[in-house]
């Protein structure tokens, strides 16, 4: 049998503290004093280097498949720029520039950044490639502002439970949900206000609520047989937006996409072959990113489940 030694726990995974609730589920908590005198097993540094390399080969197997999945979505774009024979806007610091009085009367706008050539050109290579048809996102979607008391519930999203570049639902344990919601609909895409180039977009797969901190994008009905929700969504994600959305922000500690501006969000709509084209392409990834997804869990859970039976010395 293995002898057992009270050890200082402050600085051991939460694994430790999870295992501690399994043994003893009628509890509801545990304090600092509770968690240093905690008794775990303490085996040979033998075994503890075999479980230790163990545990640590099925971590690096889940991160690898999670990095996979995460990949499959957000290397997107290319082969979504490739589809409509567009380029991916090259990144440009450029600080000084020049533009034309008529140019800032018509936009509204004073502010240099707005008119920074990355993004004039982003929207001019839409504008001017030969049998591209591109359009403000104000034509062909509206922004919908149903307001729904917040509360803790399944159906809420907020901005900590999409992920950046890839528009999949995670968990969070954030606890967004205070105030007002806004309420969507199956198919409307939830566009992020704060922080734009954190590139949080999700098509909504079912109705909810979320934060007010979304824009709610719902295409009008006179444009549904022109644009796919998957499409708008992936479209809005990608490398031709943030051109546009990085240079739109306003706010220092907190830069949001202001409602003003996201409507003028240039946006190209080919034809619908070519979208259902790249939204079956969206969708295959995003059921392979989900099946790695799941089996990362899962293989992860069962690496956990051994380790604790050959520490307490079961058999596996």
């Amino acid at each position: 049998h293995w002898r057992v030694s009270a050890l200082n726990l402050a600085s051991l995974a939460s694994d430790i503290v999870a295992l501690y609730y399994r043994l003893f589920p009628n509890r509801s908590n545990i304090n600092a004093e509770e968690l240093q005198d905690l008794l775990i097993p303490l085996p040979s540094v033998e075994i503890q280097r075999s479980l230790v390399a163990e545990i640590e080969a099925a971590r690096q197997t889940q991160k690898q498949k999670l990095a996979k999945a995460d990949g499959l979505l957000s290397s997107l774009d290319a082969y979504l720029l490739d589809q409509i024979g567009l380029s991916a806007p090259e990144e440009s610091n450029q600080k000084v520039f020049a533009i034309s009085l008529k140019q800032v009367g018509s936009d509204k706008r004073i502010d240099a950044d707005y008119f920074h050539p990355e993004r004039i050109l982003a929207i001019r290579d839409q504008k001017t490639r030969t049998g591209l048809r591109s359009e403000r996102l104000t034509e062909i979607a509206s922004f919908v502002r149903d307001t729904f008391p917040a509360a803790d519930s399944e159906g809420y999203i907020g901005l900590a439970n999409v992920q950046s570049n890839t528009g999949e639902l995670v968990e969070s344990g954030d606890k967004e949900a205070k105030g007002q919601s806004f309420i969507f609909l199956e198919n409307d895409v939830l566009f992020a206000r704060l922080r734009p180039y954190l590139n949080k977009v999700l098509r909504a797969e079912k109705s909810g609520i979320c934060s007010t901190e979304f824009h709610v994008i719902r295409i009008k009905p006179s444009y549904k047989k022109d644009v796919l929700p998957d499409y708008l969504a992936t479209i809005l994600r990608s490398s031709l937006i943030l051109a546009q959305t990085k240079h739109m922000m306003t706010g220092n500690t907190h830069p949001r996409l202001a409602s003003e501006d996201v409507v003028n969000l240039v946006v190209p709509i080919p034809v619908r072959g070519i979208q259902e084209r790249i939204v079956a392409e969206i969708k295959r990834r995003r059921l392979d990113a989900r099946q790695l997804r799941q089996e990362a869990e899962t293989e992860w859970e069962a690496a956990k489940t051994r380790f604790e039976h050959k520490l307490l010395g079961e058999e596996v």
